[in-house]
């Protein structure tokens, strides 16, 4: 290696070793509403935490967060979440949920109405591989709704 090459390399690998490392982003703070028995809620949740989300979950139901955030109960499931200023109603998967913080609509937030076998939480061993069809929807003032990602 020529003399001018080899000091190069050896000034760049210097100003690497001196640069701290980038530590990863802390987890974000999502807050969910559910029934203490609902098993279904819990798969969420370790789906949401397995994909950088730190879970504060509330064991008294979902029905009056889903209204106090402005979730129609048209659009209603069996858990209801808050994260980054939006509502989270249903399965809705996690990459989802870091679009929609990432590109930040306005919108009141993502819903995935019932609870369609195949999302995330509907989707263990007891379900065979079965997966359905679902939308997950932008959720806008008024009740407006419309499909933010189809999975089929």
């Amino acid at each position: 290696m020529r003399p001018d090459r080899r000091t190069a390399l050896v000034a760049v690998a210097a100003a690497l070793v001196g640069r701290p490392l980038q530590a990863a982003p802390p987890p974000v703070q999502l807050e969910v509403w559910k029934s203490p028995t609902c098993g279904c809620c819990k798969d969420w949740i370790r789906h949401l935490q397995a994909n950088g989300f730190r879970v504060m979950t509330y064991d008294t139901g979902n029905t009056s967060a889903r209204s106090r955030l402005g979730i129609p109960a048209a659009l209603g499931s069996c858990h209801t979440a808050w994260v980054g200023g939006y509502a989270i109603e249903g399965h809705v998967p996690a990459r989802d949920i870091h679009r929609l913080l990432r590109e930040r609509p306005t919108a009141i937030g993502l819903a995935v109405p019932g609870m369609p076998v195949g999302s995330p939480g509907m989707d263990g061993p007891e379900y065979g591989a079965r997966k359905d069809p679902y939308d997950v929807l932008l959720v806008q003032a008024g009740g407006r709704s419309s499909v933010w990602q189809s999975y089929r």
